[in-house]
């Protein structure tokens, strides 16, 4: 539920923004106060899993999220569209890492760990992609507001049900239990900042003064961050965690993982509906191939972990996201769903499955148990921060590509070419990361029989 939330709204972008009358310019904001949300509370709702009981947490997240969804369902306007968005993030930022954590303190690291975050990954990983689809047939069927109203029910029930079933588990000792609340609304402001200014590249420029001032503000405020972190008494990130060569170069996949993937449905979605006509449930639909390969391929990549190695296994997935963005980079504006849609698709897909799983073991194997929320939180919100970065860069590539081409070709030749630019940086991305998964994270090292 909590990643569906991230691409459930993508196909039903064009239906909100008419409904509520939304400025095209503020249109990301739906999807960027979610993942902004999500990425800069993860990090403070891993540690209060370590601190507070990752079954308490879990259900609190969950409850907080199926009441935002009704806010959201509820909304009349952009203002509180967008609140109620980043509600629902902050939700999902409680809730993501204490379910991460709640596996990786429950599993003995190797064989029996990596299956359980095999389905872990399986279900994020499916549930972002089948996102459209679900998008689409409730847009289609009910209207916009269903794909928020749905995560009530299931929120409330889940809630219940963790306090129900869930292990209480062991936590710190009262007097370990300070939150560095400097540090998150430091990393929290420093994102949102940084974001705003990418995604106001587009009317400002990125030469303007106020851009400049923007992303200067955004990446003081990160710096200031890590001077907290350096000196707090009970930091939110102990800087210490980064010697881990595996931990910070999954970190920084990851981050290309999201930077990538998450643009690539929102840019999918909309040359579907925008270029090729389809209808919100057509679009959703056009989507279904992709779920079940990644499915399939987050099992298979859960063995091939276990006996060669998160590296190997890492950066063939990463380069096959590449390639598929190479290729949907080529996509024409009289093209078709199976002669240039499909295959990159799949592509993508095969490269999410073989990313999602690996990616997650590289990052939390070798991490001591009272900082396994911590870690969980980590690879979560370089997973989101990319996400949604990502996402502002490449909307803001493509809007500038349309705006340059449109007074010489039509308007849908125009917004083709806004997305082939924005599918060729996207692949940009991918490739640094499967270049980082294929030097950083593959031993030279015999693994054992």
């Amino acid at each position: 539920m909590v990643v569906l939330d991230v691409s459930i709204v993508n196909v039903a972008l064009p239906s909100i923004s008419a409904d509520l009358r939304f400025d095209p310019a503020n249109l990301a904001w739906v999807v960027n106060a979610y993942t902004l949300a999500f990425a800069g509370f993860l990090l403070l709702g891993g540690r209060a899993a370590d601190l507070l009981g990752r079954r308490e947490v879990l259900a609190g997240g969950l409850a907080l999220f199926a009441l935002a969804s009704l806010a959201g369902g509820l909304a009349q306007s952009e203002l509180t569209l967008v609140a109620a968005r980043a509600a629902q993030g902050l939700g999902g930022a409680v809730v993501a890492p204490a379910t991460l954590s709640i596996l990786t303190t429950g599993f003995p690291e190797g064989r029996e760990r990596n299956r359980a975050l095999g389905y872990w990954g399986a279900m994020g990983a499916v549930g972002g992609a089948s996102g459209a689809l679900l998008g689409g047939l409730l847009t289609e069927a009910l209207s916009w507001r269903w794909i928020l109203f749905v995560n009530v029910p299931i929120g409330t029930v889940g809630a219940l049900a963790a306090l129900r079933i869930v292990h209480a588990g062991r936590r710190d000792e009262p007097a370990a239990r300070q939150f560095d609340l400097a540090g998150a609304l430091t990393v929290t402001i420093g994102l949102l900042v940084l974001t705003y200014g990418i995604v106001q590249t587009d009317e400002h420029g990125w030469g303007s003064a106020r851009t400049l001032l923007t992303l200067a503000a955004g990446a003081a405020l990160l710096a200031l961050f890590l001077v907290v972190e350096r000196f707090a008494a009970r930091p939110l990130v102990p800087l210490r965690i980064f010697a881990s060569r595996a931990l910070s170069s999954a970190n920084v996949v990851v981050f290309c993982l999201g930077g990538s993937v998450f643009a690539m449905w929102y840019f999918v979605s909309l040359y579907l509906q925008q270029v090729l006509g389809y209808s919100p449930v057509e679009a959703g639909v056009a989507f279904l191939p992709m779920p079940i390969t990644i499915a399939a391929c987050t099992q298979a990549a859960t063995r091939l972990t276990s006996r060669y190695g998160a590296g190997p296994v890492l950066a063939a997935g990463m380069a096959s996201i590449a390639a598929g963005m190479l290729l949907f980079a080529r996509v024409p504006a009289d093209g078709g769903y199976v002669a240039d849609v499909l295959g990159p698709a799949l592509l993508c897909s095969a490269g999410i499955g073989f990313s999602f799983v690996p990616v997650t073991i590289a990052a939390t194997n070798g991490v001591a148990r009272t900082e396994a929320g911590l870690a969980s939180g980590l690879v979560n919100t370089s997973r989101q921060m990319g996400g949604s970065l990502g996402l502002a860069l490449l909307a803001t590539v493509a809007t500038q590509r349309t705006a340059g081409v449109a007074g010489d070709v039509s308007r849908i030749e125009a917004l083709t070419e806004g997305f082939q630019r924005a599918f060729a940086v996207g692949a940009a991305i991918a490739l640094t990361g499967a270049l980082v998964s294929a030097f950083m994270l593959t031993s030279r090292a015999p693994r054992p029989a």
